[in-house]
């Protein structure tokens, strides 16, 4: 699952910080993400003068990644349920939830900026921010007036839901209210992980390549929305808009598409008007 990442390392931790507050730590032991991989490399291959120690210690090995893969299944399961529990807090507040996923540099922070501005005197935001390190994105929705909380996680490359509930419950987001999750910048692992949100929206920007969705299946799969976004960028960049929206119908035939300019604003009127009617229908059951 995340075994070369880093994000299951013992002693790594993760940090809750509102703009102008003293951040807190938990361990990660603390969360669900964590790997116990047992693979005993080292000592496979010692005694390879008996004939008959080798066929036992890769017996041994198959049993270490058989437990490995139950160790990580289980994590999955615990995950999901936690997911369920927070779907179930924000069902009795009627919040909608949106999890935001995407490459590092595609303009997450900026589209919350603009969506929260252009829509706070309709609606009460409420906003989860994922990074490895700094309290830079938080404090850029903090100026924007949104209450807001950093979840640093480290080594972790990803969200978790056992994040989304802590700071939730650190948020105490009002009633029917919206809660916009800004993922770590990573589109590989943070697909696999549940947060209890209402729709999953990958960003992905013109400077990046209109092939991410094949290289990045699964992200597109577990997504309902995809936001296309620095559309202002197209002269100057080799992207093939309508091959990128192909590419990810293929994936998944039922994705929504913005086609956006979060910096010029072109495009986002579709994007706020989807927004507004999924609030009203999400409050109506």
């Amino acid at each position: 699952m995340c075994d070369t990442c880093g994000c299951g390392e013992p002693g790594s931790s993760v940090t809750y910080q509102k703009p102008g507050e003293n951040q807190h730590s938990h361990s990660h032991g603390d969360h669900l993400h964590t790997h116990h991989h047992e693979h005993e490399h080292g000592d496979h291959h010692h005694h390879h003068d008996h004939p008959h120690d080798h066929d036992h210690h890769h017996h041994e090995h198959g049993h270490e990644h058989g437990k490995t893969i139950q160790v990580e299944t289980d994590v999955m399961q615990k995950n999901n349920l936690l997911a369920e529990r927070n779907r179930g807090f924000f069902e009795a507040r009627n919040i909608f939830a949106l999890n935001l996923v995407s490459s590092p540099g595609s303009g997450k922070t900026t589209l919350l900026e603009k969506t929260i501005q252009a829509l706070k005197q309709e609606m009460k935001f409420y906003v989860i921010e994922g990074d490895q390190q700094t309290l830079r994105d938080a404090e850029r929705i903090d100026r924007v007036g949104a209450p807001v909380i950093q979840v640093n996680t480290g080594n972790g490359c990803h969200l978790d839901a056992h994040m989304v509930n802590h700071a939730v419950k650190q948020l105490n987001p009002e009633p029917d209210s919206i809660l916009l999750i800004e993922n770590v910048g990573n589109l590989v692992c943070p697909s696999l992980f549940d947060l209890g949100e209402a729709h999953k929206v990958v960003i992905i920007s013109v400077t990046e390549g209109d092939d991410k969705p094949l290289k990045y299946p699964t992200m597109f799969q577990h997504s309902d929305v995809c936001i296309i976004n620095k559309i202002d960028l197209l002269p100057h960049v080799e992207f093939d808009l309508e091959l990128c929206k192909k590419y990810a119908l293929q994936v998944n035939p039922h994705l929504t598409f913005f086609e956006i300019s979060a910096t010029k604003g072109e495009g986002m009127g579709k994007w706020l008007n989807w927004l507004k009617e999924n609030v009203a229908a999400h409050g109506q059951g």
